[in-house]
């Protein structure tokens, strides 16, 4: 499943995400600057999330809470090293809690993902747009 969208169309295409994905463990992948902080923060919003979102870089992961009390986890992995780090921070905890996990670079901790992920493939496109798949 695949779409072409603009920054301004990123309310639609958060709501398009939402609405097709399967599992609440979405794996964002593209490379830098594609657009996978700002996407996870419209489908926060769409999600009632009113904290301020913003990639966990150097944490690891950031957590916040909806307005219906329903925790979100966001995971940004650029910058580990190995598995053993994702690991170590408990990531089986976060994937096994039922909550919603957005996980940024993902190819970094891939033995240690489940298999009923979504994968978000964001490309940026010539005109600057993005494409959308997900698989």
């Amino acid at each position: 499943m695949k779409q072409r969208y603009n920054l301004d169309q990123i309310s639609k295409t958060a709501q398009w995400v939402l609405k097709n994905c399967k599992s609440r463990i979405l794996l964002f992948d593209g490379p830098m600057g594609s657009g996978k902080t700002t996407l996870i923060k419209e489908i926060s919003n769409h999600l009632g999330v009113k904290d301020v979102t913003s990639s966990p870089t150097f944490s690891l992961v950031n957590e916040y809470l909806s307005n219906t009390g329903e925790t979100v986890y966001h995971f940004d992995f650029y910058r580990i090293e190995d598995e053993e780090e994702a690991f170590d921070m408990g990531i089986e905890e976060y994937l096994d809690s039922g909550s919603w996990c957005f996980i940024e670079w993902p190819d970094k901790v891939q033995n240690l993902l489940p298999l009923e992920s979504d994968v978000i493939k964001l490309t940026i496109n010539q005109d600057n747009s993005r494409t959308i798949e997900i698989s």
